[in-house]
């Protein structure tokens, strides 16, 4: 899924998490690999984001849990 996201006039940071990730939880990833546009709350038209693939969840329970 790596690639870009280009911004529609109105787009905020949780909406485009939930239309590129399916998920608004994803927000603050797509923010860190954004960290130029943090200024905008709304965006304006045409900006061009780096929508990154997700890292692979990591297993945290002990093995005996899963």
């Amino acid at each position: 899924m790596a690639g870009v996201y280009r911004t529609k006039s109105g787009d905020v940071w949780d909406g485009i998490a939930r239309e590129v990730y399916g998920d608004e939880a994803y927000l603050s990833f797509l923010m860190a690999n954004n960290q130029e546009y943090l200024e905008y709350f709304v965006f304006p038209e045409g900006i061009y984001l780096r929508v990154e693939e997700l890292p692979e969840e990591k297993n945290t329970l002990p093995d005996w849990r899963n």
